[in-house]
């Protein structure tokens, strides 16, 4: 069952299993995904003695934003700043924080502006901090048809697509980023519970338009999304990994960007997996969150 935190904007759900008292880790999920992803690297940390967290974040699953008046971003920045309001509420000093697409984005960023926070990185598809300002800029033609669901998400027809049958375009996605990935309805009927919430659609179609600048972001949150600008290098000792298979990121495109990493930084190609990292090849993820300890 799940707990319940007020934590900034939200009041975060999140799974907490493993030792009170061991070194706390957050496990961060992506879209269109949920806290399924690390229901078998989870178990593993929590033997390890960890403190192990998983949230659901804003727009998925029973998180819910506590003023109906709040702006539903998806921006980056936001994200962060939900990942930050969390550990604050839960009276956590410094994590490791680990997680893939939207959630490795929020711990990558969180790593790189708020490094006394962050104790170790996981991060799939490596630096995964958006370059706003170079968004118009196209990339080779193999690689832009792996995006057409953001284009798609840019018009009305896409959010129209989106909340009249969220499951059956999610499921795609699942099928064309994790090819070799052989998951069954019920493994993604688990997930797909989390894409009722109401604020889904509003949260999915902001993130996918403010990353190449259609909208305008929370105004709370311009002062990080300017530092953010500027690609801060990531200090932190990191892990960063890819599945060989990945459909949406290509490898060693946007997936390294090793240079980027300013502090001790190992990168790990993970065979016979997608983007769905953390469920599809749960003992490489787990074993690089524990390896960090032997980092720095």
């Amino acid at each position: 069952m799940p707990l319940f935190v007020d934590a900034g904007d939200l009041n975060v759900a999140y799974l907490e299993s493993g030792d009170r008292d061991g070194p706390p880790v957050i496990l961060l999920h992506g879209f269109p995904y949920d806290v399924q992803a690390y229901q078998d690297v989870a178990p593993r940390l929590a033997n390890a003695g960890y403190r192990v967290i998983v949230p659901w974040l804003r727009g998925f699953g029973p998180t819910r934003f506590a003023d109906p008046q709040t702006l539903r971003s998806g921006q980056q920045a936001a994200l962060a700043h939900d990942l930050l309001a969390l550990l604050d509420a839960l009276q956590i000093e410094q994590a490791i924080v680990a997680g893939y697409d939207w959630g490795g984005r929020a711990a990558c960023i969180v790593a790189a502006l708020w490094p006394q926070r962050v104790k170790g990185l996981v991060s799939v598809n490596g630096y995964n901090i958006q370059d706003i300002a170079r968004s118009g800029e196209p990339t080779a033609p193999e690689q832009e048809w792996r995006l057409w669901y953001q284009y798609y998400f840019h018009g009305e027809r896409g959010r129209a697509a989106l909340n009249h049958d969220r499951r059956a375009l999610c499921r795609l996605l699942w099928q064309q980023w994790s090819p070799t990935w052989g998951f069954d309805e019920t493994t993604f009927a688990l997930s797909a519970q989390s894409f009722d919430n109401p604020d889904f659609v509003e949260v999915v179609i902001h993130s996918y338009r403010h990353r190449f600048a259609l909208v305008a972001g929370d105004p709370r949150h311009e002062e990080s999304e300017r530092q953010l600008a500027a690609q801060p290098k990531i200090g932190v000792p990191a892990i960063t990994l890819d599945g060989i298979d990945d459909g949406v990121m290509t490898i060693g495109g946007t997936a390294c960007h090793a240079g980027q990493f300013a502090g001790p930084h190992e990168h790990r190609m993970i065979a016979g997996a997608g983007h769905n990292l953390p469920q599809e090849a749960p003992s490489a993820f787990a074993e690089a969150v524990l390896d960090l300890q032997w980092m720095g």
